[in-house]
């Protein structure tokens, strides 16, 4: 009896020791799947709440310290434990500064990116200027930034506000390496937008009388290549302004779509795909789904 008992129990040991090496190697081959992967599971809490898992620290760019833009704040988490981070430049609308979409830099870097929100040359330059200004930034950030020992190159993003929006489109188009884009009540008067490669979420407002989504956002959106990963979120009881101020709407949205498509991780699908639904925050939503990118 006892021989056949030690037996059963070297048997079950064999089999959980096999079980913990298929589990390990499991494990192993979802990380090397995907080695970007940043932050504890997502959840509709997490995306929405005003912080992430990570503390922020920030860091002031001078406009006298740079070129090609007009300086700004980087935000990015502190800890260095889980290597480097995907990077996003912001910018402002027309006549406005950094300070305007400032709520945005901690709430994303919190998540597990770089954020760096600019200040433009003047605050009357156009789309195209703006677009030039994003990827000024952009470089300046992962070449010569104090932070850029964080950032992985090849995971680069870009958002604006308005005229900022505008030049979002414009540097998607002239960086296809670009990973994710996402306008916000964009304006611009190119209206369209066939040859971006970048997987964009554009951000309308039901409510917008400055870049009314009949003129910018829906073109925008329906101008992209129909095999693009692309999206169309409209703001419900929004203004052209609404960016302007800390909004769990357009944070739960952009959290996903730069996770998908910076981190490539796909964990942060279920929020988009399959599409979200009208709610009291959103007008509508379109988009192609599954993503493939």
């Amino acid at each position: 009896m006892r021989t056949r008992t030690r037996l059963i129990r070297t048997g079950l040991a064999a089999l959980l020791a096999v079980g913990g090496i298929v589990a390990s190697q499991t494990l192993t081959a979802q990380a090397a799947d995907n080695p970007y992967e940043r932050g504890p599971a997502p959840t509709v809490s997490s995306i929405e709440a005003a912080r992430g898992s990570y503390a922020v620290s920030q860091t002031t760019v001078s406009s006298l310290s740079v070129s090609g833009f007009g300086g700004g704040t980087i935000y990015y988490p502190t800890s260095t434990a889980d290597g480097t981070f995907g990077a996003v430049a912001i910018s402002p609308g027309y006549t406005a500064y950094q300070s305007s979409i400032a709520w945005l830099g901690p709430r994303l870097a919190s998540q597990g990116f770089v954020v760096f929100t600019i200040d433009t040359n003047t605050t009357l330059d156009q789309p195209d200027s703006r677009g030039r200004q994003l990827l000024a930034a952009l470089d300046y950030l992962t070449q010569q930034s104090s932070v850029r020992g964080r950032i992985d190159t090849g995971r680069l993003g870009v958002m604006g506000h308005s005229m900022g929006g505008g030049g979002t489109l414009e540097a998607a188009k002239s960086r296809p390496s670009l990973q994710a884009a996402i306008p916000l009540t964009g304006w611009n008067l190119d209206k369209s937008w066939p040859e971006i490669q970048t997987p964009t979420l554009v951000v309308g407002a039901d409510g917008d009388t400055v870049a009314p989504v009949a003129t910018h956002s829906e073109p925008f959106y329906g101008s992209l290549p129909s095999s693009l990963d692309k999206a169309y979120l409209e703001l419900r009881g929004a203004t052209h302004f609404t960016p302007n101020s800390s909004d769990t709407t357009i944070a739960k949205y952009s959290i996903s779509w730069l996770k998908r498509f910076i981190d490539d991780d796909t964990r942060y699908e279920q929020f988009l795909c399959p599409l979200p639904s009208a709610s009291p925050t959103i007008a509508e939503y379109r988009g192609n789904c599954p993503h493939t990118s």
